[in-house]
């Protein structure tokens, strides 16, 4: 098990069936290193190591690791930058309109399918211990839960602007405005920032 290890560890926690077939370990012995508990199935033919020194953000990790595409966003990515209180017992991950469906063994996601339009504006790469993940910044989150207020819930909207706007030092308002436009939602979203700052 041992040779597993290290190819894991070579990888950064993670690796794929194709690669562990190119290190010649047999099917077999992937099989006996999930029934022991070493490694575990992210989703077919992509494996994480069980102890590896993986950090709070390990599970983003890993839909950013099985899907080249996927990006944290809405509720999730809200919790990630502490704009809400509301803590998703599922991973929100936005992917290209066009993207078949993909599915995870874990951890549990819903997907959210964002037109060219809505997907490509607003992601930035953040590397952590556990790997790249690859998420919305701030003032595109804020401009997609409007979008999705229908489906979210105004609360979350609302508390992560609020929460948004409390931080003097960091807030952009013209970045705000700029992605509310983007998302279709500054009609909303410009009388709310108004209303709190006055």
């Amino acid at each position: 098990m041992k040779e597993i290890i290290k190819i894991f560890e070579k990888y950064k926690g993670y690796a794929r069936m194709k690669e562990l077939r190119n290190q010649k370990i047999h099917s077999r012995k992937i099989a006996k290193a999930v029934s022991e508990g070493i490694i575990e199935k992210v989703k077919p033919g992509l494996y994480k190591l069980v102890n590896y020194p993986w950090d709070e953000h390990g599970s983003f990790a890993d839909v950013c690791n099985s899907h080249k595409k996927a990006v944290i966003c809405l509720t999730s990515a809200a919790d990630y930058f502490e704009l809400t209180t509301f803590k998703p017992s599922y991973i929100t991950v936005a992917v290209p309109h066009n993207t078949p469906n993909f599915k995870l063994d874990y951890p549990p996601v819903q997907v959210y399918f964002f037109p060219n339009k809505y997907y490509e504006s607003g992601i930035e790469v953040i590397e952590t211990k556990s790997g790249i993940i690859r998420i919305y910044c701030k003032e595109k989150t804020i401009g997609d839960l409007f979008r999705y207020i229908n489906k979210i819930g105004e609360d979350i909207a609302v508390e992560s602007l609020k929460e948004y706007l409390k931080n003097r030092k960091e807030r952009n308002i013209p970045k705000l405005l700029e992605y509310a436009e983007i998302c279709d939602v500054k009609k909303k979203v410009e009388p709310m920032v108004k209303a709190i700052l006055s």
